[in-house]
């Protein structure tokens, strides 16, 4: 795998990209993409995890993030996916969806070319983490993060859509708890 993705600074704040394989819109449905926040709550009181910005798209997850003191963003992002993996799993099997079938076919299949996989691959290797180096940087993921809905003909406006953080950064409360940025960063570690 290629070090331009890796997480170098353990104390950095990282835009991160996780995507279902193949593109499968497993998480189209909402429920799924609670699957999703409630993990992310749980790193977040549980192991440290600190938001600044996130987006559960129907195929893909972005977010800014950073570790706490205990973990690292690499071994919160290694756990949730692979509790989310096997939450996504379950729940297609227990209430079997249309197409449920060939979704879950495809996560085997995706997972057959790997030892290290028992049964279903849900998420795409990486994480495509790029450090957050400037505040211009983290402004320009924030916007990509909240406009990303809206380019997808999700919403109208970023603070429509639930399961962003742009929710957040509009003075409501989210799905997920957010440290709101500011232009000053010292904000990050």
């Amino acid at each position: 795998m290629s070090d331009k993705y890796k997480f170098h600074n353990i104390d950095g704040a990282y835009f991160v990209t996780f995507t279902i394989v193949e593109w499968i819109k497993v998480l189209e449905d909402d429920s799924y993409k609670r699957l999703i926040t409630d993990n992310i709550s749980f790193y977040q009181k549980n192991k440290g995890l600190i938001v600044y910005g996130y987006c559960i798209m129907p195929n893909h997850v972005h977010m800014i993030i950073q570790a706490g003191d205990r973990f690292t963003v690499s071994e919160i992002l290694r756990d949730l996916k692979k509790f989310t993996s096997r939450a996504i799993v379950r729940k297609l099997e227990e209430e079997k969806p249309e197409g449920y079938l060939t979704i879950l076919n495809q996560f085997i299949e995706a997972g057959k070319p790997l030892k290290r996989i028992k049964s279903h691959k849900v998420w795409q290797d990486g994480n495509m983490a790029k450090l957050a180096y400037s505040n211009k940087f983290l402004m320009e993921k924030l916007s990509y993060i909240h406009n990303n809905p809206v380019e997808y003909g999700l919403c109208h406006f970023p603070w429509d859509y639930e399961f962003s953080s742009a929710i957040n950064y509009s003075g409501k409360a989210g799905l997920v708890d957010v440290e709101l940025l500011s232009l000053q960063m010292n904000k990050i570690r």
